[in-house]
């Protein structure tokens, strides 16, 4: 078969753990690397975040207390130039810090300690609703009102403009966009966007309130996403 006929190979997804615990970071490295990842690790926030900003990996697993720069400003600045997919580490279990970090923008996170096993589930699941979270049976276009989703290009888009949602609140909105005027509870929304059949719903919360930020003109007075008093969320068109 000449070479130019031979269909690409796959690459490994891409992980950096950003993580000072040395111990704690070549244990995932090493679960990692056995389940077929590219992994690579900094130990301090800022090495991190130059290590993230100059390779753009396809997630960053990142625990909150780092030297030098700490998680959450790790995150922030991140999510002010690049939409990596992040889950935090903490080895603090309050909640308020975990809203913190999900309303910096990450993606999942897990409390300290965890099982390897658990994390990489979890990298599993953002990895795959990074890449697209509705089916190919979906409408590859979604609408309402001056809001437009391409689920193909992964791209949103409000009178036009595109906006920086994280691959999460891009697939909570076209989940509720793919289901117009129906009242989903918020443990509904964690199974069917986060794939969890348990967890903290408060996740649902702050995502939903970051995305009226985005897409509605008067987040204070939202028109599309709508809270349904004792139940949950709609989206109204």
């Amino acid at each position: 078969m000449p070479a130019d006929a031979r269909a690409p190979v796959a690459t490994a997804p891409r992980v950096l753990v950003v993580e000072d615990d040395a111990t704690l970071a070549e244990v995932v490295q090493a679960y990692l690397e056995r389940e077929s990842f590219d992994v690579s690790v900094a130990a301090d926030g800022q090495t991190g975040l130059d290590q993230a900003l100059r390779t753009a990996p396809d997630l960053v697993i990142l625990d909150l207390m780092l030297p030098v720069l700490d998680g959450f400003e790790v995150c922030r600045r991140l999510r002010q130039v690049l939409p990596i997919p992040v889950i935090m580490l903490t080895a603090r279990g309050e909640e308020d810090d975990r809203i913190a970090g999900l309303e910096l923008g990450a993606d999942d996170y897990l409390t300290k300690p965890f099982s390897p096993r658990e994390l990489t589930a979890r990298v599993n699941a953002v990895l795959r609703r990074a890449s697209g979270g509705l089916a190919p049976t979906s409408p590859t276009t979604l609408t309402a009102g001056t809001i437009e989703l391409d689920v193909v290009v992964h791209e949103a888009r409000r009178d036009g403009q595109v906006m920086a949602l994280t691959a999460k609140e891009f697939d909570l909105l076209a989940y509720f966009m793919a289901h117009p005027r129906r009242a989903f509870r918020r443990d509904e929304l964690l199974e069917h966007v986060w794939g969890w059949t348990y967890g903290d719903t408060a996740t649902v919360t702050v995502h939903v309130r970051r995305l009226r930020e985005k897409v509605e003109a008067d987040p204070s007075r939202p028109v599309h996403l709508c809270t349904v008093r004792g139940v949950g969320y709609r989206f109204e068109p």
